[in-house]
C-alpha cells in the first residue's frame, strides 16, 4: 500500500491512527497482539494516551475505564466517515475553544490584535512520511504530496530537508502553553513564539516546521544553512511560503523554519484577490 493511503481519522477528543504505524512501538505482549489484529488505534488528544484498538467491528481496551472515556463513539464514526469519503476532508467544530483561550486569559481580542484567524482541525489527514523523531507526519493531502515532491527535489540538488513537525491539534498547542507556564514563563512570553491554541497554522494540516540534519530544530541559526537558502529559492515552486519573516505583522518571532502550503491561485486571479 502506498504511504499516502494511510490516514488519520480525527474527532474532537480522540484521533484514530493506522495500527500498522504503531506496531513496532508496542511493549506489552497483549498490546502487540491487539495491534497486530487491528486496523486502527485510538488515542486521546489531550495527553496522547492510547485508549483502544479497533478492527472494524470490536474495540480492544488499552486502558482502564474505556467505557467512561468521552469521544469513543465519535472517533469510530470518524473512522467510518474517513474511509467512506476516499480522501475528502471536512473541518471539526471549534466547540470548547473559547474555554481553552479563557484559561489563558485570552479572548477574541487576541485574533483582532494579531491578525491571526481561528484554524479548525481537519477531519482527515494524510500520512506524509516520518519526521526527524520517527513520528508519523500528518498533513492535508495536497500539502503532503507537495512536501514529498519538495523533499525529493531538494535531495536531487544535494540538500537534505527533514520535517520537525506538521499537524498539531488544539489540545497539543494548549499543552505547549501549559508546559511553558509550569516552567515559569508568562502567557505573553509564550505568545511571542507560539500562537494561541486555535490560531496556529499547524492546526489546519498545511503548515510544517522544516529542518536539516545536524541543525538543531526551530532555531534561528537555520537561516544560515544551505537548506534554508534552497527553500528561499525553490519552496514557492511547490506551494510553500515562510509564514513568519522578520517584522511580520502578527507579532510572532522570526521563524525561518516554519513554512505553510498554499493552494495555487485560480487562473486569472490577481495576488490581491487570493
Amino acid at each position: 500500500m502506498h504511504a499516502l493511503d494511510w490516514h488519520l481519522a480525527n474527532s474532537t477528543h480522540v484521533e484514530a491512527l493506522p495500527a500498522r504505524l504503531l506496531r513496532p512501538r508496542a511493549r506489552a505482549n497483549a498490546d502487540a497482539r491487539a495491534l497486530a489484529q487491528a486496523a486502527w488505534c485510538l488515542r486521546r488528544k489531550s495527553d496522547g494516551r492510547f485508549l483502544a484498538t479497533y478492527d472494524g467491528r470490536r474495540l480492544h481496551a488499552l486502558c482502564h475505564g474505556l467505557a467512561r472515556e468521552p469521544g469513543i463513539g465519535e472517533a469510530i464514526a470518524a473512522i467510518e466517515a474517513s474511509c467512506a469519503t476516499a480522501g475528502a476532508t471536512g473541518s471539526l467544530p471549534l466547540a470548547g475553544l473559547e474555554e481553552r483561550l479563557a484559561s489563558l486569559g485570552l479572548d477574541a481580542a487576541y485574533g483582532k490584535s494579531t491578525g491571526l484567524v481561528l484554524v479548525p482541525e481537519p477531519s482527515r489527514l494524510e500520512f506524509a512520511g516520518y519526521d526527524r523523531y520517527r513520528r508519523p507526519l500528518w498533513l492535508l493531502e495536497p500539502a503532503a504530496r507537495a512536501w514529498r515532491r519538495m523533499q525529493r527535489a531538494a535531495l536531487a540538488d544535494g540538500v537534505a530537508l527533514d520535517a520537525i513537525s506538521g499537524y498539531r491539534s488544539h489540545d497539543y498547542q494548549l499543552g505547549i502553553f501549559e508546559r511553558k507556564l509550569a516552567r515559569g514563563q508568562t502567557v505573553q512570553q509564550i505568545l511571542a513564539v507560539n500562537a494561541a491554541p486555535g490560531y496556529s497554522e499547524h492546526h489546519g494540516g498545511l503548515a510544517m516546521d522544516i529542518g536539516t540534519p545536524g541543525e538543531p530544530p526551530a532555531e534561528e541559526s537555520f537561516e544560515t544553512t544551505p537548506a534554508f537558502a534552497w527553500l528561499r529559492g525553490q519552496a514557492g515552486r511547490f506551494g510553500f511560503r515562510m509564514s513568519y519573516p522578520r517584522d511580520n505583522p502578527h507579532g510572532i518571532s522570526y521563524e525561518p523554519w516554519h513554512w505553510c502550503w498554499q493552494p495555487p491561485a485560480p487562473a486569472g486571479a490577481s495576488p490581491a484577490s487570493v
